[in-house]
């Protein structure tokens, strides 16, 4: 920075001032962490020492033992946030998320299957500490929702939430039948990082078409009079995104932009490793059907990745937002697979 021209590319400097940023958050983040262990060492030595002089065991009857004990479990979990922090070592992964999910084939059933999903999003989100902004949704005629668009806001949310990027797999008996049978639901999850404009691809206003139309939903504050809702079509690509989440048309068209955006930047990293996986002779294309995840709720309760292989029982805990060891699980399964080359920035 203090070189004479640094300045002369204005994006260019932010994104190495954000660069540098990131590194002395880590590097401080990691010297936190290295003192609270070197106390612990300290602290044990004082405990050791107090339980020679008294001829008492040394954590259970000691005042300093029992210190001992709570600073080792607070520096435990130090080091286990420090752990997370370098498996989220992804060119994106300390920005925001954009969250879209999808039903798949099954109507009422598949619809309502993708509002849990949301709803379990949402409450993991709001557990973490993250913003969470809802920024389109479509109900279904009778139950759930047709699409939901959500940005998760908060430093790593990408990078934990590339994790529930797939097919999701719901089996259980349907509210919906009447008979009372057990059905098979699929709805999609995708997640793509929501990047500041200097760090987004680049798009020409003549390869959009922006239409402008009201906003839906079940009434009151949710339907607007105006037409303030915007759909955008990137012609190139015939890629489609809307917003209806704010009553301004220009706050609904600079959302609707940031999404549109972050798809054309999943677009071309995701071409990039398809053309790696061309080399590599492997096929890296997730089917339709072909779940990451499936929530059993009958004729018994489990939940499990087929990923990571991390499964549960409690399935009420992971449709209230309790996902976070299956987050964990699929980054260390993550990193420890080859390395593939990161995408051009």
């Amino acid at each position: 920075m203090a070189d004479a021209g640094f300045w002369n590319d204005p994006e260019r400097a932010r994104r190495d001032i954000d660069e540098l940023k990131e590194a002395r958050r880590a590097l401080e983040t990691y010297e936190s962490v290295a003192r609270q262990v070197e106390d612990l060492g300290v602290l044990f030595e004082l405990a050791r020492s107090e339980a020679d002089e008294t001829r008492q065991p040394m954590v259970n009857a000691t005042a300093m033992g029992q210190e001992l004990l709570q600073e080792f479990e607070r520096a435990q979990q130090a080091v286990h946030r420090l752990e997370l922090e370098t498996l989220l070592s992804g060119p994106y992964d300390h920005h925001d998320a954009i969250v879209s999910i999808h039903p798949g084939a099954g109507g009422t059933e598949s619809q309502d299957w993708a509002q849990m999903l949301l709803r379990m999003y949402r409450r993991w989100a709001e557990e973490q500490g993250f913003k969470v902004e809802l920024l389109e949704m479509l109900p279904g005629e009778e139950a759930g929702i047709k699409n939901a668009t959500l940005a998760v806001k908060g430093r790593h949310a990408y990078g934990y939430l590339k994790a529930e990027k797939g097919v999701h797999r719901l089996v259980r008996i349907s509210p919906f039948d009447a008979s009372g049978r057990r059905h098979t639901s699929f709805a999609s999850v995708d997640v793509l990082p929501d990047l500041p404009a200097e760090q987004s691809v680049e798009i020409r206003p003549e390869d959009l078409r922006i239409e402008t139309f009201r906003a839906s939903g079940h009434g009151g504050q949710y339907v607007n009079k105006t037409e303030s809702a915007v759909r955008i079509t990137h012609l190139p690509t015939g890629i489609v995104v809307s917003c209806q989440s704010e009553r301004s048309q220009l706050s609904n068209r600079e959302t609707a932009l940031r999404i549109l955006k972050a798809k054309l930047l999943e677009r071309k990293m995701a071409e990039h490793r398809e053309k790696l996986e061309e080399l590599r002779g492997e096929q890296g294309e997730i089917a339709w059907g072909n779940q990451i995840r499936s929530y059993v709720f009958c004729p018994y309760t489990l939940v499990k990745d087929h990923r990571t292989g991390y499964e549960t029982a409690d399935v009420q805990a992971v449709m209230d937002g309790e996902i976070q060891p299956f987050i964990e699980a699929f980054l260390r399964w993550q990193a420890a697979r080859p390395r593939t080359p990161a995408a051009p920035r």
